[in-house]
């Protein structure tokens, strides 16, 4: 298996890469205002509130935009084209990039119903994917795509 570039979790994403690695997809909430944000951040963009919790999200969401990659510039990525790239909308509001998986690149559109799966990477890592939410399969996937 070729060497794949890994996140590397800071101070302030490690709670959402150790939620993935239990297979939970979880955003900062704001203590302050309530509002859920992805990616991590140091401090709330809407209020500058430094204290947050980190809320359970369903998994479920919309493909609000997307690409299909058809050229690598990483020997990874180019053994596992194409693949897609997405803006997933989650049901709860926030917007985090992820892969759509399990279909077709061809098949993927603005406004499909999604949910996420993880690719367990190595102990450490647990990468959230998304599939069409109407696939029946096991609740964590291994060897996808990007």
């Amino acid at each position: 298996m070729l060497d794949r570039p890994l996140p590397q979790p800071t101070d302030v994403s490690r709670p959402f890469w150790e939620a993935c690695r239990r297979h939970e997809l979880r955003v900062q909430r704001c203590q302050q205002c309530s509002a859920l944000i992805h990616y991590p951040k140091v401090h709330c963009p809407a209020d500058g509130c430094d204290r947050f919790d980190w809320a359970l999200m369903s998994g479920k969401g919309t493909v609000y935009s997307f690409i299909v990659a058809q050229r690598g510039f990483h020997p990874f990525f180019k053994a596992n084209l194409p693949y897609v790239v997405a803006v997933i909308e989650l049901d709860e509001g926030p917007r985090m990039m992820s892969n759509v998986i399990d279909l077709d690149p061809d098949h993927v559109h603005i406004g499909m119903p999604v949910e996420v799966v993880f690719e367990d990477v190595n102990e450490e890592i647990s990468l959230p994917k998304f599939r069409p939410s109407d696939v029946k399969s096991s609740a964590s996937t291994t060897g996808a795509r990007p």
